[in-house]
């Protein structure tokens, strides 16, 4: 693998990518359904992927392995995740695309504080310029 695609930003790069493209082929495919329902045919879409995925690289593991604090920790973010495309799902089916988006990705925001104020991590004046400019940015792509 070269240096590139074993990179966190390699990585988090294409998220943003995929998570773009989720944006617009949802808003596309919500248009003459329940947003929830959407949600959930998603989800299974994810799982099914997800567990091919698993399968064909062996990946799979016995889940009395797992710790407990794993899968508290786990269930706690599937819960975040799922409320998480509920929300956005809905804010799709009523506002634009090009608006919602960005207001979901106050998330970045909300992380890094958090980070710091729970996690222990720390951010440099620039990496706070940082998160004030993202605040910013996506006030100005959500007004009118």
């Amino acid at each position: 693998m070269s240096a590139m695609s074993v990179s966190w930003q390699f990585w988090a790069f294409l998220s943003a990518m995929f998570a773009a493209l989720t944006a617009l082929f949802a808003k596309v495919g919500i248009e003459n359904v329940d947003s929830d329902l959407a949600t959930f045919i998603r989800t299974l879409i994810i799982a099914a992927v997800l567990a091919g995925i698993l399968a064909v690289m062996g990946k799979f593991q016995s889940p009395s392995s797992i710790s407990a604090r794993t899968y508290i920790f786990l269930i706690l973010s599937g819960l975040a995740t799922g409320a998480s495309w509920l929300c956005y799902f809905r804010a799709l089916k009523i506002g634009d695309a090009a608006r919602v988006a960005p207001v979901d990705k106050l998330s970045v925001v909300i992380v890094a504080v958090f980070g710091v104020l729970f996690l222990g991590e720390k951010l440099s004046a620039v990496n706070w310029l940082g998160v004030v400019l993202c605040t910013v940015g996506i006030i100005l792509v959500a007004v009118r």
